[in-house]
């Protein structure tokens, strides 16, 4: 108990820190998004000064003090209450989130999960079989793909089978053509337009999780367990799985926490080259049209991910290995 109390104390604190910060950063850039109103109404308000009287105090950052402006900032994030979207006024921002993160929950959520389980199998393979041809191929290719980073990869992707081939459809989540819902012709649409981004994805970091499943069973197999088991005359596939693979999956399991909570930050340009409509693209949109209360709403996203991605981490760690609890 005392080690979950010490751990909840240190990410309430990352947590307080986080959403202050998020609340500081856009203030701390030139200018403030009431600007680009007067910007673009410049015109009608030669002939009427008070035309964004009322939209004054809501998107103009140097407005009352900012102990106020903190204050208020708490107080609308204790009830998820992120306000009204600058780019697409006078649509909230809870709205163009809730729209966007079924998509991001399902790229990120679907491509996390089959690499941690094809890399992890291909470790568990290459590190049994060290030195055999699926060892020389896998472990140099899945190194090659794992040096460039999933936006190049998915440019690639995007030419060669999306543009030269035709095979896929290379933008956006679905078809014009097909209405949002559990039909069948839905979800086929859907699949059809996910395949190049999660391929992406897939390809640059399946690598990684063979690299970690490779080498820590490498080290476990030279285990004096290892020996007792092959000396009982056990089966190899029964080591393998049960005594070498089960023991070398802990800092895999905990690194699959870590990585759910960092799969946001890794579809933003996935999701802006594929023209996918989830929260990376989205990221970017706000940024690119300075929609500040979009902005901080999406990093207040991404910290309580990364943060809760963590403690879970932390948690299953103490879980499943004991001696975590003494540190």
């Amino acid at each position: 108990m005392r080690y979950i109390a010490r751990r909840l104390v240190f990410y309430l604190v990352a947590f307080w820190s986080g959403i202050t910060l998020n609340f500081f950063l856009p203030r701390m850039l030139p200018g403030n998004p009431f600007d680009a109103f007067e910007v673009r109404f410049s015109g009608q308000l030669l002939s009427n000064p008070h035309l964004l009287d009322s939209l004054r105090a809501e998107f103009d950052t140097g407005h009352g003090s900012i102990l106020s402006q903190y204050w208020q900032y708490l107080v609308n994030l204790s009830h998820l209450d992120f306000g009204i979207s600058y780019s697409q006024y006078p649509t909230p921002v809870n709205t163009i989130i809730g729209t966007a993160l079924p998509y991001t929950l399902l790229l990120a959520g679907l491509s996390t999960l089959l690499a941690f389980l094809i890399g992890t199998m291909l470790g568990i393979l290459v590190a049994w079989r060290r030195g055999s041809v699926m060892d020389v191929v896998c472990t140099p290719f899945s190194m090659f793909l794992q040096s460039f980073p999933p936006f190049f990869i998915g440019l690639l992707i995007l030419y060669w089978f999306g543009v030269d081939l035709g095979w896929f459809p290379i933008s956006r989540a679905y078809d014009d053509t097909v209405s949002p819902g559990w039909g069948l012709a839905f979800v086929l649409n859907l699949a059809d337009h996910c395949v190049m981004p999660l391929a992406a994805l897939l390809l640059s970091s399946v690598g990684g999780w063979m690299f970690g499943m490779r080498n820590v069973m490498i080290n476990i197999l030279t285990d004096d367990y290892i020996l007792m088991a092959e000396a009982k005359g056990l089966k190899p596939r029964r080591i393998m799985m049960m005594y070498a693979a089960r023991n070398a999956l802990l800092p895999q399991v905990t690194s699959f926490a870590i990585t759910l909570g960092y799969a946001i930050t890794s579809l933003i340009l996935v999701e802006w080259i594929f023209g996918y409509p989830g929260l990376g693209f989205t990221l970017v949109n706000a940024v690119v049209s300075e929609d500040y209360t979009m902005m901080q709403a999406l990093f207040f996203i991404i910290v309580v991910g990364m943060l809760l991605a963590n403690l879970i981490a932390d948690l299953l760690y103490a879980r499943l290995d004991p001696r975590a609890r003494s540190m």
